[in-house]
Order: C-alpha cells, then structure tokens, then sequence
C-alpha cells in the first residue's frame, strides 16, 4: 500500500470507519464518526465482525453458525445505521466480515484507500477501555495506516455534538 491515501486525492471522499459492537460505548463512536462525517462532508463505513466457528466443522454446523452470526450481525448494522441517520442524516455503507477483528479491520483498512480515519469507542467501566480499544490503541495502532479516534464511553451526545463541530 503506498504511502497516500486515495481519500486525499481530487474526486474522493474521506470516510470514517466505525467498527460496530454490542458494547453500549459504540453509539459513542457512531455518534461522533456520524457528526464529524456530516461537519466535514465525508463519508461513513460501518464494520461488523464475525468469529468463525471454533470446533464446530468437524461437525458441519460451522456454515449454519456463521450464518447465523451473519444475521444478527446485520440487525446490529441496520440499528447502527438508523443511529447515524438520526444523529446527523449520514448513510453508511455497511460491511459484514468473518475473521479475527483486528485482522479484518485492517484488511478493510488496506482494501479500501477512502477511509482516513477509524473510530473506536472506549469503555467507560473500571475494567479498562475494552479489548479491541486496548489492542489497536496499543502496540498495533503504529501498524494502522490511518488515526486512530477513541471516543470516551461516558460522553453524552451533547459533548460529542460540540467535540465533532
């Protein structure tokens, strides 16, 4: 990949990639990636993972959980999405992968040279900012061709509109 990003080019649009979860944080960073799409005229992507099945092949119920993780994993989109429209009337695109999530993010990340920016929210429990903040923001985030935006889970949607402009 080289060292540009399309996004910056002439005729392109930056997007905002917001990996989405069932965590409650994640209309934190839908909100803010939703905003700042709208204030800055780009564009936003949404991004799902599924886990493959571990075991199950053997048994041949491995397709029929994917599947079936698929589908939920829609649910969760198309709610994501109706988010983004009620915060700021962006349309996202949606995307549905099988893999490890910081692979698929990244794989996404390359494939795709219009995202300039990924968007993560943090946890707001003592427990720590969450698993997927905590990898990507640490010893993998100087991988990332892309910042990294952490949106801090407690913010209300108030903050988040003054913060994204």
């Amino acid at each position: 990949m080289s060292g540009k990003r399309r996004s910056y080019e002439s005729g392109h649009r930056p997007k905002f990639m917001v990996v989405v979860d069932k965590t409650p944080e994640c209309a934190r960073a839908i909100h803010f990636a939703s905003r700042r799409a709208a204030r800055t005229g780009a564009s936003m992507i949404m991004l799902s993972v599924v886990d493959p099945p571990d075991n199950f092949e053997w048994l041949g119920v491995g397709e029929a959980m994917v599947e079936e993780a698929r589908e939920a994993a829609e649910k969760q989109l198309d709610e994501a999405a109706r988010e983004a429209r009620n915060a700021a009337g962006v349309e996202p695109e949606q995307v549905i992968r099988v893999g490890s999530r910081a692979d698929e993010i990244f794989k996404l990340i390359q494939e795709d040279e219009d995202i300039s920016f990924l968007v993560l929210a943090a946890g707001a429990s003592k427990e720590g900012p969450g698993p997927l903040v905590s990898t990507l923001a640490g010893r993998a985030a100087s991988t990332f061709p892309v910042p990294i935006v952490i949106v801090p889970g407690g913010l209300s949607d108030e903050e988040i509109d003054a913060l994204a402009g």
